[in-house]
């Protein structure tokens, strides 16, 4: 492979990582292990774990981090999920989750421990300012074993794109239900909690999820900086292994 821009690493890897993380977050595995610590809901444990690094927050601080989903939702969710252990003891459960996850599903895939290292700087690079989930999981203590370790790595990193896609959606004039609808339409924005009639979409609205697409990217490449032009090569080979192994 020829050496990769930084905002080629971040369209050849971002589907990758989305996708892998989303294996493990609506993964049958991850709801048992929920369910096992108290959490009957599987969302309950879902939205507690991925906002418990804000601390006790309102839901609405919570609604405000992840996007997406509908108001209501957040907060019924959010208030079930940190009523079993707290916030924070949420987050380190649902983080070893994480862990367990790669380990059950990635330990057969060769260089964890390098696709960890790449990822680590990439994270190190990538600035938090106007990011709170992003940053919360950054500083969160990952463990040491190559599976789990690349696993959480793949968390964060997909909390640090999406973190930037709401910086993007925001600053191109989209609320979140608008976002959901230009690109994935009623049945998604339903999924998210969001019930009809939906405002239309129109030409102006189309537009400006594509300007967003592309901010995104733009917000993305420069961690990739932290990287040589071969490392990204790696890094682009790595996390598709990942993803392959993750999602067969």
């Amino acid at each position: 492979m020829s050496e990769p821009s930084p905002a080629a690493t971040d369209q050849a890897t971002s589907a990758a990582i989305h996708d892998l993380g989303s294996a493990f977050m609506l993964h049958a595995e991850t709801a048992a292990r929920g369910a096992g610590q108290g959490y009957e809901n599987p969302f309950a444990f879902y939205f507690a774990g991925r906002g418990g690094v804000l601390g006790e927050a309102d839901a609405e601080v919570v609604y405000a981090a992840f996007g997406w989903f509908a108001p209501a939702v957040v907060r019924a969710m959010w208030e079930a999920g940190v009523a079993v252990h707290g916030a924070r003891e949420a987050a380190t459960r649902y983080y070893l989750a994480c862990a367990d996850w790669g380990r059950d599903h990635l330990g057969a895939v060769a260089g964890l421990d390098r696709f960890a290292d790449l990822a680590e700087r990439v994270v190190g690079a990538a600035e938090t300012s106007g990011r709170p989930l992003f940053a919360g999981w950054k500083v969160e203590p990952r463990v040491a074993d190559g599976p789990g370790r690349a696993m959480q790595l793949v968390q964060v990193m997909r909390e640090w794109r999406g973190a930037n896609h709401l910086v993007a959606t925001t600053a191109c004039g989209l609320s979140p239900l608008e976002a959901i609808l230009c690109r994935d339409g009623g049945d998604r924005a339903q999924f998210f909690g969001w019930s009809p009639p939906f405002p239309e979409l129109t030409g102006d609205l189309t537009d400006r999820r594509d300007r967003a697409e592309e901010l995104t990217d733009q917000l993305c490449a420069p961690a990739f900086e932290a990287l040589s032009g071969p490392e990204r090569a790696e890094f682009i080979d790595l996390a598709q292994a990942l993803f392959a192994a993750g999602t067969s």
